[in-house]
């Protein structure tokens, strides 16, 4: 396996990362093997929180039943197959007491066939099963903490079955979270089984005014959260964008194959957000190569955000398997211009991101040629993304013009187009 790491480093540093980021290229993602390109499911947090309340409320409350009514959606609605793979759940499902000799135990009244049991359900039909946990004494919502059993609970998710893990920062001594988010980590390593470790360790230390290293955190965690929980409303999903954009810590650099930044999960298919601002948070969770994990209610959800959600050109910029994260490199008004380097090598995906909240559609006229990467004696074939409309091949010395909505996006790629 470190062998495998060398090999793609390698290769990653020498064809993607500028000498000025050679030392922070060199840095290698968790030694797992999983989560080579951002991981893609559904999460119950922002939907659900911590719904317990089954005896009002059952077809709602987090139990067995939720999780395996949503996977049954997710296969036959076509979720699985537009890459959605996994089903995590989050916290509120556990016992509030463990077992006697250590062991975590889930509610027996809202999960009575088990984890096991749950994690076999969707094994069978070609889903993953992922779980939280928390890294301090009590999980944020007062269930048993991971703190002093990392060894256990990293057993029993393998014993279970469980293929991703969220670890979540409540209640935990600030200055043990260094020492335990790379414990934890260790713990699943020496399971053997291939989980994707999703840590939150960087939101907490921001939080308590800590320095992030992310250097150390893309060497322990597949998925780091770097800011707050997101929330329906189109004022958080921009504020999570406006945080990455100012690259805080030099965040972005260590983004790569089986290291990824995240932004929490997708707002898609639930309440406040219009279609134009459904696109755009896709558009720029794609671009900026964070994971995608739907929070939503796959059962009752509007066929626009079902569409969306699984449209399989925007996934391929966010699952492209460079897995460069996306910064923004240019300001037109209100608009602000994002690009991430794809495959084919040479190859742009180019974002317009208009912040403007009055008004008409914002147009901006650019070409290739001004942009970072962009060989100005080449030509490129444009594509529109969303629609996969051919928009013409030109001269990286011509003039584009797009035009983009109020809080709306415009989403190109360019590839190089083929010489005769």
């Amino acid at each position: 396996m470190k062998t495998f790491w060398f090999l793609v480093t390698t290769i990653y540093c020498a064809l993607i990362c500028p000498a000025l980021y050679l030392k922070n290229c060199l840095v290698v993602a968790l030694d797992n093997g999983v989560a080579l390109t951002p991981p893609m499911g559904w999460m119950s947090w922002l939907r659900f929180e911590c719904n317990i309340r089954c005896d009002i409320d059952l077809d709602n409350c987090i139990s067995e039943r939720l999780y395996k009514r949503i996977a049954d959606r997710m296969v036959k609605d076509g979720y699985l197959a537009a890459g959605y793979q996994y089903v995590a759940i989050d916290d509120c499902w556990m016992s509030r007491t463990r077992l006697p000799n250590g062991t975590l135990q889930p509610d027996p009244q809202r999960f009575p066939s088990g984890i096991k049991a749950l994690a076999d359900y969707m094994h069978l039909r070609g889903l993953k099963l992922g779980i939280y946990l928390n890294i301090g004494n009590l999980t944020c919502a007062g269930y048993p903490g991971s703190k002093n059993f990392f060894d256990v609970d990293a057993r029993t998710l393998a014993d279970w079955g469980i293929d991703f893990v969220k670890m979540d920062g409540c209640n935990a001594n600030p200055a043990d979270y260094e020492n335990d988010f790379v414990a934890f980590g260790n713990s699943l390593i020496s399971t053997g089984r291939p989980i994707v470790y999703y840590c939150e360790w960087p939101m907490y230390a921001r939080y308590y005014g800590q320095q992030v290293d992310y250097s150390l955190i893309a060497q322990h965690c597949n998925m780091f959260r770097a800011l707050t929980d997101i929330y329906y409303i189109y004022h958080s999903i921009e504020s999570m964008i406006d945080y990455i954009s100012q690259n805080p810590y030099n965040m972005s650099t260590y983004a790569r194959p089986g290291a990824f930044n995240d932004a929490d999960a997708l707002a898609i298919g639930n309440f406040g957000l219009s279609e134009s601002q459904e696109r755009m948070q896709l558009g720029m969770w794609a671009v900026m190569a964070l994971p995608l994990f739907m929070s939503n209610d796959l059962r009752d959800i509007r066929r626009s955000s079902r569409t969306l959600l699984q449209n399989r050109h925007v996934i391929a910029i966010n699952q492209d398997p460079l897995g460069i994260q996306g910064t923004p490199i240019a300001q037109y008004v209100s608009v602000s211009v994002w690009m991430k380097r794809i495959l084919p090598l040479g190859s742009s995906a180019i974002a317009f991101f208009n912040q403007g909240r009055s008004g008409g559609p914002q147009v901006v006229v650019f070409s290739l040629s001004n942009l970072p990467g962009i060989d100005p004696t080449a030509t490129y074939d444009v594509t529109e993304v969303f629609d996969d409309e051919f928009l013409g091949r030109f001269k990286a010395s011509q003039t584009i013009r797009v035009s983009v909505d109020p809080m709306g996006i415009y989403l190109i790629k360019a590839l190089p187009a083929p010489t005769t």
